[in-house]
C-alpha cells in the first residue's frame, strides 16, 4: 500500500495542517481542559472527550482533533495530580500512581512525585506515538486484504474482551454489551434497506446517533451522580511550592522501567477494549516483581510512579492502533473519536491511510505535540491545576450539563437528539447503581453495526454456509479466542476448584 516515498508522505502530510494558530490555540485549549478533567476525581478522558465531541461539528478535523486529542492526553496525565495530592486518582488509569505517588507528598516532597509523573508520562506518550506511527500504515496495508469473516470475527473478539475485563461481573459487562449490540439493530436494515424496530418515528429511520447516547451515558450520569453526593466535603490536596524539573535526571536513572512501562502501554492499548488502568496495573506489577526491594513499594517508590505512568499515557497512542487501522476502538475514548471521526465525514480504518492520509499525518502530530504540551503545563502549572480539586459542585454541574445539551443539539438541531440524551443519563445512572458498566454498551454500539454488515457480508458471500468463517486462519484464530474469552471465568473456577478442596 505505502512505498518509501509514500510513507514519508503519510509522516508529512499533516504539518501545514496542523501547524496553524486555530489549530495550535485548539491544541492547548484542549489539552488544558484535559489536564482539568483529569485532576477532578469523577471527570475522566470518556467524559471530556463525549461532552466536547458535538461541539467540534462546525469546526474544520484538524482543529477537531485537536480539541479531543488535547483533552484525551491531558486527562489521562491530569489523573496522576491528584492521585499524588488527594491519594484520590482523577482517572481509572492513575489508580497505581497514587500507591506510590501518595507516600512521597506525605513526605514533603509532591513536586519532586508530579515532576516524576509528569516526565514519564512525557516520555511513555512520545515513545508510543512513535511506534504507532511506525506499525499503524504497515497494519493498515495488512487489513485492506482481510476479508469480511476476518473483519466479524476480530469485532466479535472485542466485543467478548469489553466484557470479560469490565468491572465487577462479567456477565454484567456481557448483558451491557449485548444492550449496545441491540441497540445498533434499530433503524434500516444495511442488506434489505427495510426498518426495524422504529415505531413510526422517522427520527430514528437511521438509526440512533452515536453522539447523543455517549453523551449521556458518560456525562448526563456522571452530573446525576454528583448531584446525589451535594452534601461530600470539599477536597484538600497536599500543598507543594513548584514541580522538580530535575525529574528528568531521575527518569534517565530509570530508562529501563520507562522504556517497559511504554511498551507495555503501547501493546496493551493496541488490544481492543483494554486501556491505560490495565496496562498500568501490569506495569506496576511487573516493576514490582522484578525488584530487588519490593518492600519499598507503596511507601514512595520513584518506579512505582514511574512505571505505570509512562504506561498509561503510551497507551493512548496504542489505543489509536485499532481505531485507525481497522476501525475498532481500543478504549472507550477511541470508541467516542470513531464517532468524531464520523460526524467530520471521515470512515475509520485502513481505506482512511489512502483517502485521507493528511489526517492520519496530522492525528501523529497532534498526538505528539499533545505530549509537549502537558509537559511544559504540568511541570510549570501543575500548582494551579490541583486547585481544581475544590472546585465547588455546583459550579461543574452546571458547566457539564451545559456543555452537554448545548453540543447534542448543535450537532444535528434536533431537540429528539435532546431527549435522547436526557433518557440515556437516566439510563446510565440505573446502570450504575445496578453495577452494570455502561462502556460496553456504548463499544457495543458501535461495533454493532459493523458485526451485522460483515457478518451479512459473509453469509451473502459464501451462500450461507457457516464454516466460511473457519476457512481463514485469522477468523477461525479469532472465534476461537472469543469463545475461549467467554467461558475464561468459568474455567479459572474449575481450575482453582480442586486447589480449594485440598
Amino acid at each position: 500500500m505505502f512505498g518509501s516515498g509514500e510513507l514519508l508522505g503519510l509522516y508529512f502530510d499533516g504539518i501545514p495542517l496542523v501547524f496553524q494558530f486555530n489549530v495550535l490555540l485548539a491544541l492547548t485549549i484542549g489539552t488544558t481542559i484535559g489536564i482539568i478533567f483529569g485532576v477532578i476525581p469523577g471527570l475522566s478522558a470518556t467524559i471530556g472527550v463525549a461532552i466536547f465531541t458535538p461541539l467540534t461539528y462546525t469546526m474544520s478535523a484538524p482543529v477537531a482533533f485537536a480539541i479531543l486529542l488535547g483533552i484525551y492526553c491531558g486527562s489521562v496525565y491530569g489523573g496522576s495530580i491528584s492521585a499524588i495530592l488527594i491519594n484520590i486518582p482523577g482517572t481509572a488509569s492513575s489508580v497505581m500512581t497514587r500507591l506510590d505517588g501518595h507516600p512521597l507528598a506525605l513526605k514533603g516532597e509532591a513536586g519532586r512525585a508530579i515532576g516524576l509523573a509528569t516526565t514519564s508520562s512525557f516520555v511513555g506518550g512520545i515513545i508510543s506515538v512513535f511506534l504507532l506511527a511506525f506499525f499503524a500504515p504497515k497494519l493498515a496495508s495488512f487489513a485492506l486484504q482481510l476479508s469480511a469473516q476476518e473483519y466479524f470475527s476480530i469485532c466479535l473478539f472485542g466485543i467478548s474482551v469489553i466484557a470479560y475485563i469490565s468491572e465487577g461481573s462479567p456477565i454484567k459487562g456481557l448483558i451491557s454489551g449485548i444492550l449496545g449490540l441491540l441497540l445498533a439493530t434499530i433503524g434500516t436494515d444495511p442488506i434489505t434497506a427495510y426498518t426495524r424496530f422504529t415505531f413510526g418515528k422517522a427520527e430514528i429511520v437511521g438509526g440512533f446517533e452515536v453522539i447523543p447516547i455517549m453523551v449521556g451515558l458518560f456525562g448526563i450520569s456522571e452530573v446525576l451522580k454528583m448531584v446525589e453526593n451535594k452534601n461530600s466535603l470539599p477536597l484538600k490536596a497536599e500543598k507543594f511550592s513548584r514541580v522538580k524539573i530535575n525529574s528528568f535526571k531521575e527518569i534517565l536513572k530509570n530508562i529501563t522501567t520507562v522504556i517497559r512501562g511504554s511498551v507495555i502501554g503501547t501493546f496493551i492499548g493496541a488490544v481492543p477494549a483494554t486501556g491505560g488502568t490495565i496496562a498500568a496495573i501490569i506495569s506496576y506489577g511487573l516493576e514490582k516483581r522484578i525488584s530487588k526491594h519490593p518492600e519499598t513499594f507503596g511507601k514512595g517508590e520513584e518506579r512505582g510512579i514511574i512505571g505505570p505512568e509512562s504506561a498509561n499515557n503510551a497507551a493512548t497512542g496504542g489505543a489509536m492502533i485499532p481505531m485507525l487501522t481497522l476501525g475498532i476502538p481500543g478504549d472507550v475514548v477511541t470508541a467516542i473519536l470513531i464517532g468524531a471521526l464520523m460526524l467530520h465525514g471521515l470512515a475509520p480504518g485502513p481505506m482512511l491511510f489512502e483517502q485521507n492520509p493528511e489526517i492520519v499525518s496530522s492525528i501523529f502530530i497532534i498526538l505528539l505535540l499533545s505530549n509537549i504540551l502537558f509537559l511544559v503545563l504540568g511541570l510549570f502549572g501543575a500548582k494551579y491545576f490541583a486547585k481544581v480539586v475544590s472546585w465547588p459542585k455546583p459550579i461543574l454541574v452546571s458547566m457539564i450539563l451545559c456543555l452537554a445539551i448545548v453540543g447534542t443539539f448543535s450537532v444535528r438541531n434536533s431537540l429528539f437528539d435532546v431527549w435522547v440524551l436526557v433518557i440515556f443519563g437516566l439510563i446510565g445512572y440505573i446502570m450504575n447503581k445496578l453495577g452494570i458498566p455502561t462502556a460496553p454498551l456504548i463499544l457495543g454500539f458501535i461495533l454493532g453495526g459493523m458485526v451485522e454488515q460483515y457478518l451479512r457480508q459473509s453469509l451473502v458471500l459464501s451462500f450461507g454456509n457457516i464454516f466460511s468463517f473457519f476457512s481463514r486462519p485469522i477468523s477461525a484464530i479469532s472465534i476461537g479466542l472469543t469463545i475461549l474469552t467467554i467461558l475464561s471465568p468459568y474455567i479459572t473456577k474449575v481450575i482453582k476448584l480442586p486447589r480449594k478442596q485440598k
